[in-house]
């Protein structure tokens, strides 16, 4: 972990960093997932994409690498890595396949996050295993069929009896929902208390009176699971309670800081492979008797795309690294993924642009790219909340 004690040691470690490689422990990582990108996802995303199919083989090869629990403490079979980890593995993964990089991401960030951070040792006693082994995969519930952006809105509801919770509701675009064994959810003893009537639970799906709603259709990021969760007088132990009661709002908008980070770290990896896409392509064919790459509409859409893609990459680090010091980062977070789910887009739309029709075919990985870069957009934060967000960070009258 950093032991920075301000935002300006962290710009010079991030600095010192860049400017030579980085941690041994971050760069064996970063090779493992990038050779795990090269050799199995790319090969196999399109398939997933056509098919729909939520790669269960591929998460399966993951948790033998040890990629399930790289924020769970070694003491539980994790690798107890830092956020920054996280962050370089997660790129690779994405560049591979967005599908499979936001079913890792959610699992590690916004399940294995809050648990870390808000978790009694009992807790993660009890969970962190199952989740480092892959035994369970992890989910994160708290968007509803009404409720988006407004998460102090929400209906599922929750009230004590005895030495239990009983939640009633529907939670809705849940990723990794139907394979999930382990899910924080979000419900409100009261929604006219708003943020102060949230509690969070940590739910396991073989609890009675859980079950799974209809899968969405999506654009993108198709072979990713998401579905809908309906409790019916869902039963749930006091002892799963995180953190404490009126605190879900709280761990909510800590967990979703994080979350921030690990899509902005996936609409990355999204515009890599765009890039990555776009200068195999201009290098082999030829426009006029030149290659593409030579020409200049195409080579200024190239430099755009990396010009770009790495300023994203560079919030994106500054802010796992701010939250792994334990400093404020919201804004930080707002900022990488807003900036990195812009690029992610505009790269798709420029590799689609130098691919012409070669890049609308379902056999081309630009178009299936151009697919998910959309989402980034959307989840975790639309991009008009992350202006909002950065917008009253920054207004004097807001702090």
């Amino acid at each position: 972990m950093l032991e920075a004690d301000t935002s300006s040691e962290i710009d010079d470690r991030l600095g010192a960093m860049l400017g030579t490689s980085l941690p041994p422990a971050h760069a064996k990582l970063q090779q493992i997932c990038r050779e795990f990108a090269d050799e199995v996802l790319i090969p196999s995303a399109d398939l997933h994409d056509r098919e729909e199919s939520y790669p269960a083989k591929i998460v399966e090869r993951l948790a033998n690498l040890g990629l399930m629990g790289i924020l769970a403490p070694k003491r539980y079979g994790g690798m107890e890595m830092d956020n920054l980890g996280l962050t370089i593995a997660l790129e690779e993964i994405n560049r591979g396949c967005a599908s499979t990089g936001v079913t890792l991401s959610v699992h590690n960030s916004l399940l294995s996050g809050p648990l870390l951070h808000f978790g009694t040792e009992e807790q993660q006693k009890n969970f962190f295993p199952r989740l480092a082994s892959g035994e369970a995969l992890g989910a994160y519930a708290i968007t509803e069929p009404n409720h988006g952006s407004d998460a102090v809105a929400i209906e599922t509801t929750c009230r004590r009896d005895g030495d239990d919770w009983i939640l009633n509701g529907t939670k809705a675009w849940i990723t990794n929902g139907s394979h999930a064994g382990i899910i924080i959810t979000f419900a409100t003893v009261d929604p006219a208390l708003r943020s102060k009537g949230i509690n969070a639970f940590v739910v396991e799906s073989s609890m009675p009176g859980f079950s799974v709603g209809k899968k969405e259709k999506k654009l993108g990021i198709r072979a990713s699971d998401t579905v809908q969760l309906v409790f019916e007088d869902l039963r749930v132990p006091a002892a799963n309670l995180l953190g404490e009661e009126g605190q879900g709002f709280k761990i909510a908008m800590h967990t979703l800081d994080g979350g921030r980070i690990g899509i902005a770290t996936q609409a990355v990896g999204i515009a890599q492979a765009c890039l990555d896409a776009t200068v195999k392509f201009a290098e082999r064919h030829e426009m006029f008797g030149r290659k593409l790459a030579d020409n200049q509409l195409a080579s200024n859409k190239i430099a755009n795309m990396a010009t770009r893609t790495e300023a994203a990459r560079l919030l994106t680090y500054r802010a796992a690294m701010l939250k792994d010091a334990g400093l404020p980062h919201s804004r930080e977070a707002s900022m990488a993924k807003l900036s990195a789910s812009e690029i992610a887009n505009d790269a798709a739309r420029m590799a689609l642009e130098v691919h012409g029709g070669a890049g609308l075919g379902r056999q081309n990985p630009v178009e299936r790219l151009f697919r998910d870069a959309k989402i980034t957009e959307i989840y975790e934060g639309t991009s008009q909340i992350q202006r909002l967000v950065i917008s009253r960070h920054v207004r004097p009258d807001r702090g």
